[in-house]
């Protein structure tokens, strides 16, 4: 005879529901039985109806005027049953709604089971982030009270919660989001509204975006700097910058070089011959201009003609003979390789051959030089606006950024070997406008000088294309702050991930029946926390936070115009955009002169 048959399997089915349904039963009977107990000798109390009647919650549910007999059937119906019952109705709805704000808490989003509570990420929340706050920072120490902007950096909440997540002033963060999930408006601009200190930003938009939002804020913060060379914003030129300033030395000058090469090729072919001739004779060049003192455009005049002998003499009488030396041999060399060492290098600087572009790095006539040693001891901003594909024009940003966070380098070991405050660092789509060559190595030391770098990127394929695979996972690896927004569609940076947030145990309930009856077992087995596919469809709004000796943990982001004041700033914001509209129109209209040149 089989252990089971359908009969015995239906019957225990039953039984199965009957006993579900008397534990419900229970659950709703004893409550509002005890309920109508209470509510009716309350009733009997305040109506001076009789004493207190003895404990029979049963009695008092199903025959209240034995209990209270002096009770007035109006006082009973309203004491014992609807009293008792509204309250029950209103507890199980209070109940309800708790139980479905914390399962699916972040606004309607469901929170994941296995990621990082308050106390696994105690390191970025308020207490200790300040305390380490004053730790960083000597002018914070004797300070009664800090803000919390002096304190950090402001990520997000903890999702479902009203803990602040913030990573410290001596952080780096590299950021992955896709356009529109809220790169700019939950990490960018805040971070920017809120610093101490000065502030570098990187970016190819400028209406609409981080440059409009937080212009007029910044501008009362201190001085307001803006770098246009391609007129994203229309900028009216009133500060021009010296690149060469820290060529004087063959580093320098090969640091210079070195970002005209990737603005204009990718990593992978930066290796080959023609790209490392033509970087090389850029940098000797770069070298004798700044030695000289001449502007950067005559690097373009003398790439015209490989025969002049200027940098070649200015190399010699500034004892530099080996560079000399070498220039001589390529100036000197096959006709048909020197020809093509210089059209590569003249082809990495033509940018500079554009006098609007050129007016920009080069001395202007009662326009003021921006400076990076003193720009880094201000609370000033530098907008750095460059066109994606650049070119030699996105070379500049990024050899401007890379000046600025050298210069804070040098102050900050001139003050001890921190800055205070802080300078921030946005490197919005970093990418495409700001190639900076070896960011990924100046990540392992910049957070320790109170320098914040904040690099945005769309994908992490796209900083492999910039920095190669090795740099960038050396950037991913040395970041302490990690911030994954949605969007991710590469499957195999979402597996990684997915395996870096880790597994959790999951009860796996089994129930079998045999001629003895029913038994359940409950066994555990291993599950990934979030599956590539839950990485991939994470919503707009939330972040993952990947913070280095810490679990990750999922964040509900804060963008700005959610945040107080946001309308004042979305005015400010407006005008600003109509700003660059107005510009645009003015500059093409006959008979008005071009913003590109000095005022």
């Amino acid at each position: 005879m089989p252990p089971s048959s359908p009969a015995s399997s239906s019957s225990d089915g039953f039984y199965d529901i009957a006993f579900k349904a008397l534990l419900g039963a229970l659950a709703v009977a004893v409550p509002l039985s005890n309920l109508a107990w209470l509510c009716g000798n309350l009733t009997a109390w305040a109506t001076d109806s009789g004493r207190w009647a003895p404990y029979q919650p049963t009695e008092a549910l199903l025959h209240p005027a034995r209990l209270w007999p002096k009770a007035g059937e109006t006082s009973l119906l309203i004491g014992a049953r609807i009293i008792p019952v509204t309250a029950m109705t209103a507890l199980a709805l209070t109940a309800a709604i708790w139980w479905v704000r914390h399962k699916n808490s972040g606004n309607g989003r469901k929170k994941i089971t296995g990621m990082a509570k308050a106390k696994d990420i105690e390191p970025l929340m308020a207490k200790a982030i300040t305390v380490k706050a004053r730790s960083l920072r000597p002018s914070l120490k004797n300070a009664t009270h800090i803000d919390a902007r002096d304190t950090g950096i402001l990520l997000g909440n903890l999702q479902g919660t009203k803990h602040e997540v913030r990573m410290g002033y001596e952080d780096v963060a590299v950021a992955i989001m896709a356009p529109r999930s809220g790169k700019t408006t939950s990490l960018a601009i805040p971070s920017i509204l809120n610093a101490p200190g000065p502030v570098l930003l990187t970016s190819n938009k400028a209406a609409g975006d981080a440059y409009t939002a937080t212009l007029d804020a910044r501008a009362a913060a201190g001085r307001v700097w803006s770098m246009d060379p391609q007129q994203i914003a229309h900028v009216q030129r009133q500060m021009w910058w010296n690149p060469l300033a820290d060529a004087k030395t063959l580093d320098g000058a090969g640091r210079l070089a070195g970002h005209f090469l990737a603005a204009s090729v990718d990593a992978s072919q930066q290796g080959d011959f023609w790209s490392k001739a033509g970087s090389n004779i850029l940098s000797q060049l770069f070298l004798a201009a700044a030695l000289d003192e001449r502007p950067i455009t005559d690097v373009m005049q003398w790439l015209a003609f490989p025969a002049d002998r200027t940098p070649l003499d200015i190399l010699r009488d500034h004892q530099f003979t080996a560079v000399a030396a070498q220039l001589k041999g390529t100036v000197e060399g096959p006709p048909e390789t020197r020809d093509g060492i210089y059209e590569t290098a003249r082809q990495y600087a033509a940018a500079l051959l554009n006098s609007e572009i050129a007016a920009w790095v080069t001395p202007q006539k009662d326009i003021p030089e921006f400076r990076p040693s003193e720009f880094v001891t201000s609370t000033d901003t530098l907008y750095l606006l460059s066109k994606d594909g650049g070119g030699g024009a996105s070379a500049l940003i990024a050899a401007c950024a890379d000046s600025v966070m050298r210069a804070a380098t040098a102050q900050a070991e001139r003050a001890g070997g921190r800055l205070d405050p802080p300078m921030l660092a946005i490197l919005d789509e970093a990418a495409n406008v700001c190639k900076i060559s070896d960011l990924p190595d100046l990540y392992s030391h910049l957070g320790s000088r109170g320098i914040i770098p904040i690099t945005i990127l769309q994908s992490y394929r796209q900083g492999q294309k910039v920095w190669g695979e090795p740099g960038m996972d050396a950037m991913w690896s040395a970041a302490t702050v990690k911030v994954i927004g949605s969007g991710i569609d590469d499957p195999d940076f979402a597996d990684k991930l997915s395996r870096l947030i880790g597994d959790h145990d999951v009860e796996t309930t089994s129930t079998s029946t045999s001629e003895s009856g029913k038994s359940t077992s409950v066994s555990m087995r291993q599950q990934r926390i979030m599956p590539a596919d839950d990485i991939r469809a994470l919503p707009k709004g939330t972040a993952l936070c990947f913070a280095t000796g810490m679990r990750v943990a999922m964040l509900d982001l804060r963008p700005w115009y959610l945040e107080p004041g946001a309308d004042e700033l979305a005015a400010a914001s407006a005008r600003a955009s109509k700003a660059i509209t107005a510009r645009a129109i003015a500059k093409h209209m006959p008979g008005q002169s071009d913003f590109g040149k000095a005022a």
